[in-house]
């Protein structure tokens, strides 16, 4: 039966608009023509606290992703989980979303019910291993009705083979009939405002320019339409008058536009329910999108998810797992048996693009999107950040996946400022702040440890054998050499807004972005990257430049206690000695006072703390035991410092023993929810006064490290004592793993008990700050591979022992 001929049914059957007849659940249905309400209500994008992503896991063919290599279709979709719906989706490059959400809405008698709003959701991994850790990143979600009428199970993921979400659904009924219907929100080519949908075919589609996507059901939709959000779409109809009528088109205007269809009626009296299978495919035409759609129903749920999983002979993420040869081993160096570990792995893999293979965004998520307009092209933090990049391609070789690090080495030069950068009329080397993946600018700030850190990853690489001599030699000529060269005479930047003069080690902006200066995190990867840097000069038989690298790396390492530890901190509480965040002078003892951000009023630069001074630690610049580094740690865990100046939280959970410690940016950060409204960052249209940077829980790995290292100092060579490697992983591991959610997501931020919280929020409960962070995970993955090897991952000895000499 065609669609036409089920809405006329459904017309003649139905109960008629505005009768006062008991309610049922059929809704009265109407076809129309062109959708009114054009161009429909503001969109924005999706919530970001995510509980799951997933993508396919593609094999490399030449360190490059290619429809040449073994797997044959390079499957280009990514999806993510949140408040138990399927939210962004996107195809093509991985920053280009194509809905905002999909979700089932269920109408019973006298009421209508969606999952998001109206039931409560429990999230699980479709496929584990004995240990109940995860093999695939395919989901499953059981979402239960409040009110005990209903109970949706779905298992999600992609198909390998094609351009196609594949979502199951089993929709049984608790309390008499119900209808399910299917509503997705489409936000083709990364905005919510430009598209147009029809219905055609037993198929729905939507599109702007020659992005397509097609919503498309095995069984079949009993009626489908389309119409504009929040005024004529299929929800907002059921919700106003549990009556609709299916527009077949939105005409000649586009805007923000809905998809909306009816899987079909379950009856109480089957314990299983129905199953209805839906798919939404892409292409860059109506046809395209439509064949995607119908040769992953061909392929059918068995095989798609099989594929998936890489079950048997098919390659998926399964065999992803079993080449990484220190997985099973690291393990044994979690709390979890290695759930969290796994999870990590899988997400920081599926966080790359797979057109320009290596390029490693930051998260599959928009901060706060929820409350950020929707009405342009926007990544949010699907991007590329050379220091979030380090970490995660540091995380990946820590795992022994050599493959995806050398991929990701070798992108980077595509993201280094040269003569052909577009825009650019001032000095190259430099890398570039924040780009999409394909290369396009974004935010154009110098962050010098970016440009350092390119340089200490291939340092690293060249030590594991991943890079050969050779290779080395070239990247030395081709990248590495300019990038040096700018941290030893920096240059102008010029390029788009920026025409600054850059003098290192004084950084634009330090790791936060936010402030100019000397900062000890930045100066502690300059430092690392020039004496690594001079050891490549030396491969390269560049003498001349080697030992210019080794004389500034000294010269700028020799000033850092003068320019960043006061000795006369105005800190309550203090003895005045301790690392400041950041110093725009050489005198870390000036009464400077820094800029205002984030809504924040700029305070005086030496009552503000943050850890980057553990850093100089972690890359050898500094000794664990260096008795500025020491005294700076009472400071930076004093939690009885006033809230606003406050770094250190020590965290409950419920039926845990034990506390456990996290800590904010710096004291004074204004990045993150408003303490006195609770609005989200931003949420007003600007910086408001409020605005309150929660607590980061990369920074329990980072301290973490600190730990190890002070462990292993106070060791002296000898062998750790078990119980005390165990005391490591039982507080810096488990607390990591403490602040990861249901699906295992771990966030930027998590909640403080700071100011009021009409989220609801539960102290260490990630907030709706960017989840999940592959920041946060890489950093797991190095803290337990850390403690499973008693050295600090991220050390390098190199740079101790040249400062030493």
């Amino acid at each position: 039966m065609n669609i036409k001929s089920t809405l006329a049914l459904a017309l003649l059957s139905a109960t008629l608009v505005g009768c006062q007849q008991p309610a049922t659940s059929t809704a009265a249905v109407k076809l129309a023509g062109s959708a009114p309400g054009a161009p429909g209500e503001t969109p924005y994008w999706a919530y970001s606290g995510k509980t799951g992503i997933g993508t396919s896991y593609e094999q490399y063919h030449q360190l490059q992703y290619s429809n040449d290599a073994p797997t044959s279709t390079v499957s280009k979709v990514w999806f993510s989980v949140a408040e138990g719906i399927i939210t962004e989706t996107m195809f093509g490059l991985i920053h280009q979303a194509q809905i905002k959400d999909m979700q089932l809405v269920i109408k019973g008698a006298g009421y209508v019910a969606t999952e998001r709003d109206d039931t409560d959701s429990v999230i699980e991994y479709l496929a584990t291993d004995a240990k109940g850790r995860p093999q695939s990143l395919a989901y499953k979600i059981t979402n239960t009705d409040k009110l005990g009428r209903f109970k949706i199970i779905k298992h999600i993921f992609t198909d390998p083979d094609g351009q196609t979400l594949f979502v199951r659904h089993q929709v049984i009924s608790l309390q008499g009939e119900i209808d399910a219907f299917v509503s997705v929100n489409p936000y083709v080519n990364n905005n919510g405002v430009g598209d147009s949908a029809k219905v055609v075919d037993g198929a729905l589609v939507a599109w702007d320019q020659d992005n397509y996507l097609t919503l498309k059901s095995s069984n079949g939709f009993e009626l489908a339409m389309v119409g504009f959000t929040g005024e004529s779409d299929g929800l907002s109809q059921l919700q106003a008058k549990q009556a609709l009528i299916a527009y077949q088109d939105t005409g000649e205007q586009a805007g923000n536009v809905s998809m909306f269809a009816k899987l079909g009626s379950v009856a109480q009296q089957s314990a299983q329910g129905k199953t209805f299978d839906v798919l939404l495919s892409f292409g860059n035409s109506e046809a395209e999108s439509l064949q995607q759609a119908n040769q992953t129903l061909a392929r059918g749920y068995d095989q798609v998810l099989a594929h998936y999983n890489g079950e048997g002979e098919l390659i998926g993420w399964q065999d992803y797992l079993s080449s990484l040869p220190q997985l099973d081993s690291l393990a044994a160096s979690t709390t979890d048996n290695g759930k969290l570990l796994y999870t990590s792995a899988l997400v920081l893999k599926a966080q790359e693009d797979k057109t320009h293979a290596g390029a490693l965004i930051a998260s599959l998520s928009n901060p706060w999107g929820d409350t950020v307009k929707a009405v342009e092209g926007h990544t949010g933090y699907k991007a590329v950040w050379v220091r979030d990049f380090y970490q995660v391609a540091m995380a990946l070789l820590a795992l022994g996946d050599t493959q995806s690090a050398k991929t990701a080495f070798n992108y980077l030069e595509k993201v280094q400022v040269n003569a052909q950068t577009p825009g650019n009329s001032g000095d190259t080397g430099w890398f570039l702040q924040k780009t999409h993946v394909d290369g396009e600018l974004e935010w154009v700030g110098v962050q010098l440890d970016q440009t350092a850190m390119p340089i200490m990853l291939a340092w690293k690489l060249w030590q594991a054998k991943t890079l050969s001599d050779a290779e080395l030699v070239n990247w030395y000529q081709k990248m590495l050499k300019p990038a040096a060269d700018f941290l030893v005479h920096g240059g102008r930047a010029k390029i788009l807004w920026n025409d600054t003069q850059i003098t290192p080690p004084m950084t634009q902006q330090e790791r936060w972005e936010e402030q100019a200066g000397h900062s000890p995190s930045t100066t502690a990867a300059v430092v690392a990257g020039l004496i690594t840097a001079a050891d490549i000069a030396q491969l390269a038989g560049d003498t001349e430049s080697a030992s210019l690298y080794l004389n500034t790396a000294r010269r700028y390492s020799a000033d850092i206690e003068q320019q960043m530890v006061t000795t006369k901190g105005q800190l309550p509480q203090s003895d005045g000695h301790y690392y400041i965040r950041i110093s725009q002078d050489d005198d870390a003892n000036s009464q400077t006072m820094l800029a205002s951000n984030n809504g924040r009023e700029g305070l005086a630069k030496d009552l503000i703390l943050d850890g980057g001074f553990l850093e100089l630690v972690r890359y050898g610049v500094r000794a664990v035991d260096d008795s500025h580094i020491q005294a700076s740690l009472a400071e930076y865990d004093n939690e009885t410092l006033p809230e606003n100046l406050r770094v250190k939280y020590s965290f409950k959970f419920a039926e845990v023993e034990g506390s456990f410690p996290g800590w904010r940016r710096y004291g004074n950060d204004g990045y993150g929810e408003d303490e006195a409204t609770g609005t989200n960052y931003g949420e007003l249209g600007g910086n408001t006064p409020g605005q309150r940077g929660r607590v980061w829980p990369f920074f329990t790995g980072e301290r973490g490290h600190f730990e190890l290292a002070r462990t292993l100092k106070n060791a002296d060579g000898k062998p750790v004592a078990p119980q005390k490697i165990a005391a490591l992983k039982n507080t810096y591991v488990k607390a990591m793993e403490l602040f990861a959610n249901q699906g295992m997501m771990l966030p930027e931020q998590v909640w403080d008990n700071v100011g009021v919280n009409p989220h609801g929020y539960q102290f260490g409960e990630g907030t709706n700050s960017a989840t999940p962070l592959a920041w946060t995970h890489a950093e797991y993955i190095k803290l337990v591979r850390s403690l499973h090897d008693q050295q600090v991952w991220d050390y390098y000895p190199i740079v101790s022992r040249t400062l030493q000499q």
